[in-house]
């Protein structure tokens, strides 16, 4: 049976003894690592099982696999949180997650910071976005817009502008954003839309690209018992699919940081730990990081909520993340005009993608911007103060992210 597989493929491997020798490329004093920064491609094919093995040994193969379902990770109802109703979503014209992280005092806004959001697309006729430059591309068919709301919702947390006196961004000096559609109205999608746009964001030069997205895994089994696989070999395949997945996006993430180390262009990966946890019904019930957030190299974010004795892990936010951002009762743009608040590790990744523009404004112009010690940065910016005491260091990772102040 022929199923569709990703192939990513490193054209520096198969040309490598072409380019280290007294030959460059145009004549000129083009070099090995300005070669790297080009040599990714991702291939999509349709391929017999029995030839994954062959095509795996090829030189330039870097990673394989199937292509499998992806969907939203989905805002979780404020009736599954038992959040009390007066909890504060605004605080002096300014909503409460962009206080938490002290973005409202930073003097850095991400002037010059290119950011991308894979998403269900945006209503780029919100006024929260007046004024910036959107590049949009559609990797679903269903056209460029917004039919779900949550892309338009994530980019108001990382860069939207005040609406009606409300602040909801946290990074209002981005100017350039690429917006790539990975996720059609009822949130569905496929690893190969989404490895496809992160290639194409790289190639457009985003800087930081925001995911709030995870592995379709009953979806997947369901896939393939729907063509003809008994259930517990469909549930093998889906296995063996989850964890070539997994290194998939770590090829992925190394290339992309490769490219952003020294003159290089720096771009980091944050994306959702995932809404499965339910320690509402019991605190043991925990869910570890989903894919991709769980790949090496891409920044993984847990959500927090307002707490009586601080701010708390948010019930639903899945464990072992690295950093940790509000998610829970956020306020930001509503596809249809105005505002409206969402909860989930979704909503906590777009604010840690606009912290991430503030620090990397910081760094570029201290001239000291590449991917790596952005990372570091972002991530050692993580704090305890502020949060209930006696919180589980895996379920916060390196604490609440805080911007840069001066």
């Amino acid at each position: 049976m022929k199923e569709k597989h990703i192939i990513l493929r490193n054209f520096l491997a198969a040309t490598r003894d072409v380019f280290l020798g007294p030959f460059t490329p145009g004549g000129g004093a083009a070099s090995f690592e300005s070669l790297e920064a080009n040599s990714l491609a991702v291939d999509v094919e349709e391929m017999d099982r029995s030839k994954l093995s062959s095509v795996a040994r090829n030189s330039d193969v870097v990673a394989v696999a199937p292509a499998i379902p992806m969907k939203l990770i989905e805002p979780v109802p404020m009736e599954a949180l038992n959040v009390d109703a007066q909890t504060e979503t605004v605080n002096q014209g300014i909503a409460w997650g962009i206080k938490a992280v002290k973005a409202d005092t930073s003097q850095f806004t991400g002037k010059d910071i290119t950011v991308a959001i894979l998403d269900t697309g945006i209503n780029m006729n919100h006024p929260a976005f007046s004024g910036v430059s959107i590049e949009q591309k559609d990797f679903t068919g269903e056209g460029d817009g917004d039919k779900n709301g949550h892309g338009t919702h994530c980019a108001g947390t990382v860069f939207g502008r005040d609406v009606d006196g409300t602040r909801i961004g946290v990074a209002r000096g981005v100017t350039r954003v690429l917006i790539g559609k990975v996720l059609g109205e009822k949130g569905g999608g496929s690893s190969e839309m989404i490895v496809s746009a992160i290639q194409w964001a790289v190639d457009k030069g985003a800087h930081i690209i925001s995911m709030s997205l995870g592995i379709d895994f009953p979806g997947l089994v369901e896939q393939l018992r729907a063509n003809g696989l008994p259930t517990n070999i469909a549930a093998s395949r889906a296995l063996e699919g989850y964890r070539a997945t997994v290194q998939l996006f770590t090829s992925l993430a190394s290339f992309v940081q490769a490219r952003g180390q020294g003159a290089g262009q720096p771009c980091i990966i944050v994306a959702a730990a995932g809404n499965e946890s339910l320690r509402n019904v019991d605190p043991t019930f925990e869910v570890a990081v989903s894919p991709p957030a769980v790949s090496e190299g891409i920044i993984s974010v847990a959500a927090l909520g307002q707490g009586p004795q601080g701010l708390t892990v948010a019930p639903f936010s899945n464990t072992f993340a690295q950093i940790s951002a509000p998610g829970v009762t956020i306020l930001s743009a509503n596809k249809d005009g105005g505002l409206k608040t969402l909860s989930g590790t979704s909503m906590a990744t777009p604010c840690i993608a606009g912290v991430a523009a503030l620090w990397a404004e910081k760094l570029k112009s201290a001239g000291m911007f590449n991917s790596k010690l952005l990372t570091n940065r972002l991530i050692a910016s993580g704090t305890n103060n502020g949060l209930q005491s006696g919180l589980d260091p895996f379920d916060i990772g390196a604490g609440l992210v805080q911007a840069p102040q001066s």
